[in-house]
């Protein structure tokens, strides 16, 4: 989703995480499967690295997981120092990236 906010961005990932407990996220193994993981992906055109946070993921590019999905709200957005998401994800192999079967999401 694309939002807006006055958070600071460890503000906003506190936010994350906690919707994500409420929802019955377990954090016991890294790379786990996850019952819901939302993900700070950009915070403008901000370059985020501390011990809790780097964004952009430095991998982000190489994700089509991440920017397949990110292209189709965001195609136009620049992530710093990897390029436009619509260029990044076209790029990549998309083997395996399905929409949901039934994603009617509320839109804007």
């Amino acid at each position: 989703a694309l939002v807006e906010t006055r958070l600071a961005p460890e503000d906003l990932l506190d936010l994350l995480q906690g919707i994500e407990q409420e929802f019955g996220r377990v954090r016991d193994v890294r790379w786990g499967a996850r019952t819901l993981d939302l993900d700070l992906l950009l915070y403008g055109s901000e370059v985020i690295n501390t011990s809790r946070l780097s964004v952009p993921h430095r991998e982000m590019h190489t994700r089509a997981f991440v920017l397949v999905p990110l292209a189709e709200i965001a195609a136009d957005r620049h992530i710093p120092g990897q390029g436009m998401v619509g260029s990044l994800a076209a790029a990549l192999a998309q083997d395996g990236i399905a929409p949901w079967p039934d994603s009617r999401w509320p839109t804007a």
